[in-house]
């Protein structure tokens, strides 16, 4: 009991420092995204969804990368659309009808510390789905959805870091 009391008095010799990016990591660049998919306007949508994390959600200033602490790259590996989730059967007829569809959007990303020239946090096949309810939801959603997910994906592994 004494033993106890005086390590309590004494303080704690661990803390928690908390999660995060290094902190002379002030800026970042965010370049545009590799895309080896036909899906031609997702490198700017997954950069600017990105982009708007760094900044509202890391609060990270965006620079030129000549001018940035950090880097952030990738490649857009893998999209799929309108893949078909559960259906419903119209009437007696048989006929069946799409109720839920899915995007996915897989990528691999990497954040750079420029300043000390090495890997902060990166990961290969980061995959993110979307599911939506047609003919009220269109695939657009599913795509938001997926890359919301995408980006806090990124947004968690970034402050993971210790």
């Amino acid at each position: 009991m004494i033993a106890l009391a005086l390590t309590l008095q004494s303080g704690c010799m661990y803390g928690f420092a908390g999660g995060g990016l290094p902190p002379h990591i002030r800026t970042v660049a965010i370049l545009p995204f590799d895309n080896q998919t036909g899906e031609v306007s997702l490198t700017q949508e997954v950069s600017e969804a990105v982009r708007q994390a760094m900044e509202n959600r890391l609060g990270l200033r965006v620079a030129a990368e000549q001018q940035a602490d950090a880097v952030v790259r990738g490649t857009i590996t893998r999209y799929a659309a309108d893949q078909p989730l559960s259906f419903q059967q119209i009437g007696e007829s048989g006929n069946v009808s799409v109720t839920r569809r899915l995007v996915q959007i897989a990528i691999s990303v990497e954040i750079y510390d420029l300043i000390e020239d090495r890997v902060l946090w990166e990961r290969s096949g980061l995959r993110a789905e979307g599911e939506y309810e047609p003919p009220g939801e269109t695939e657009e959603r599913g795509r938001e959805l997926a890359l919301e997910r995408l980006v806090a994906d990124i947004v968690d592994g970034a402050q993971s870091q210790w």
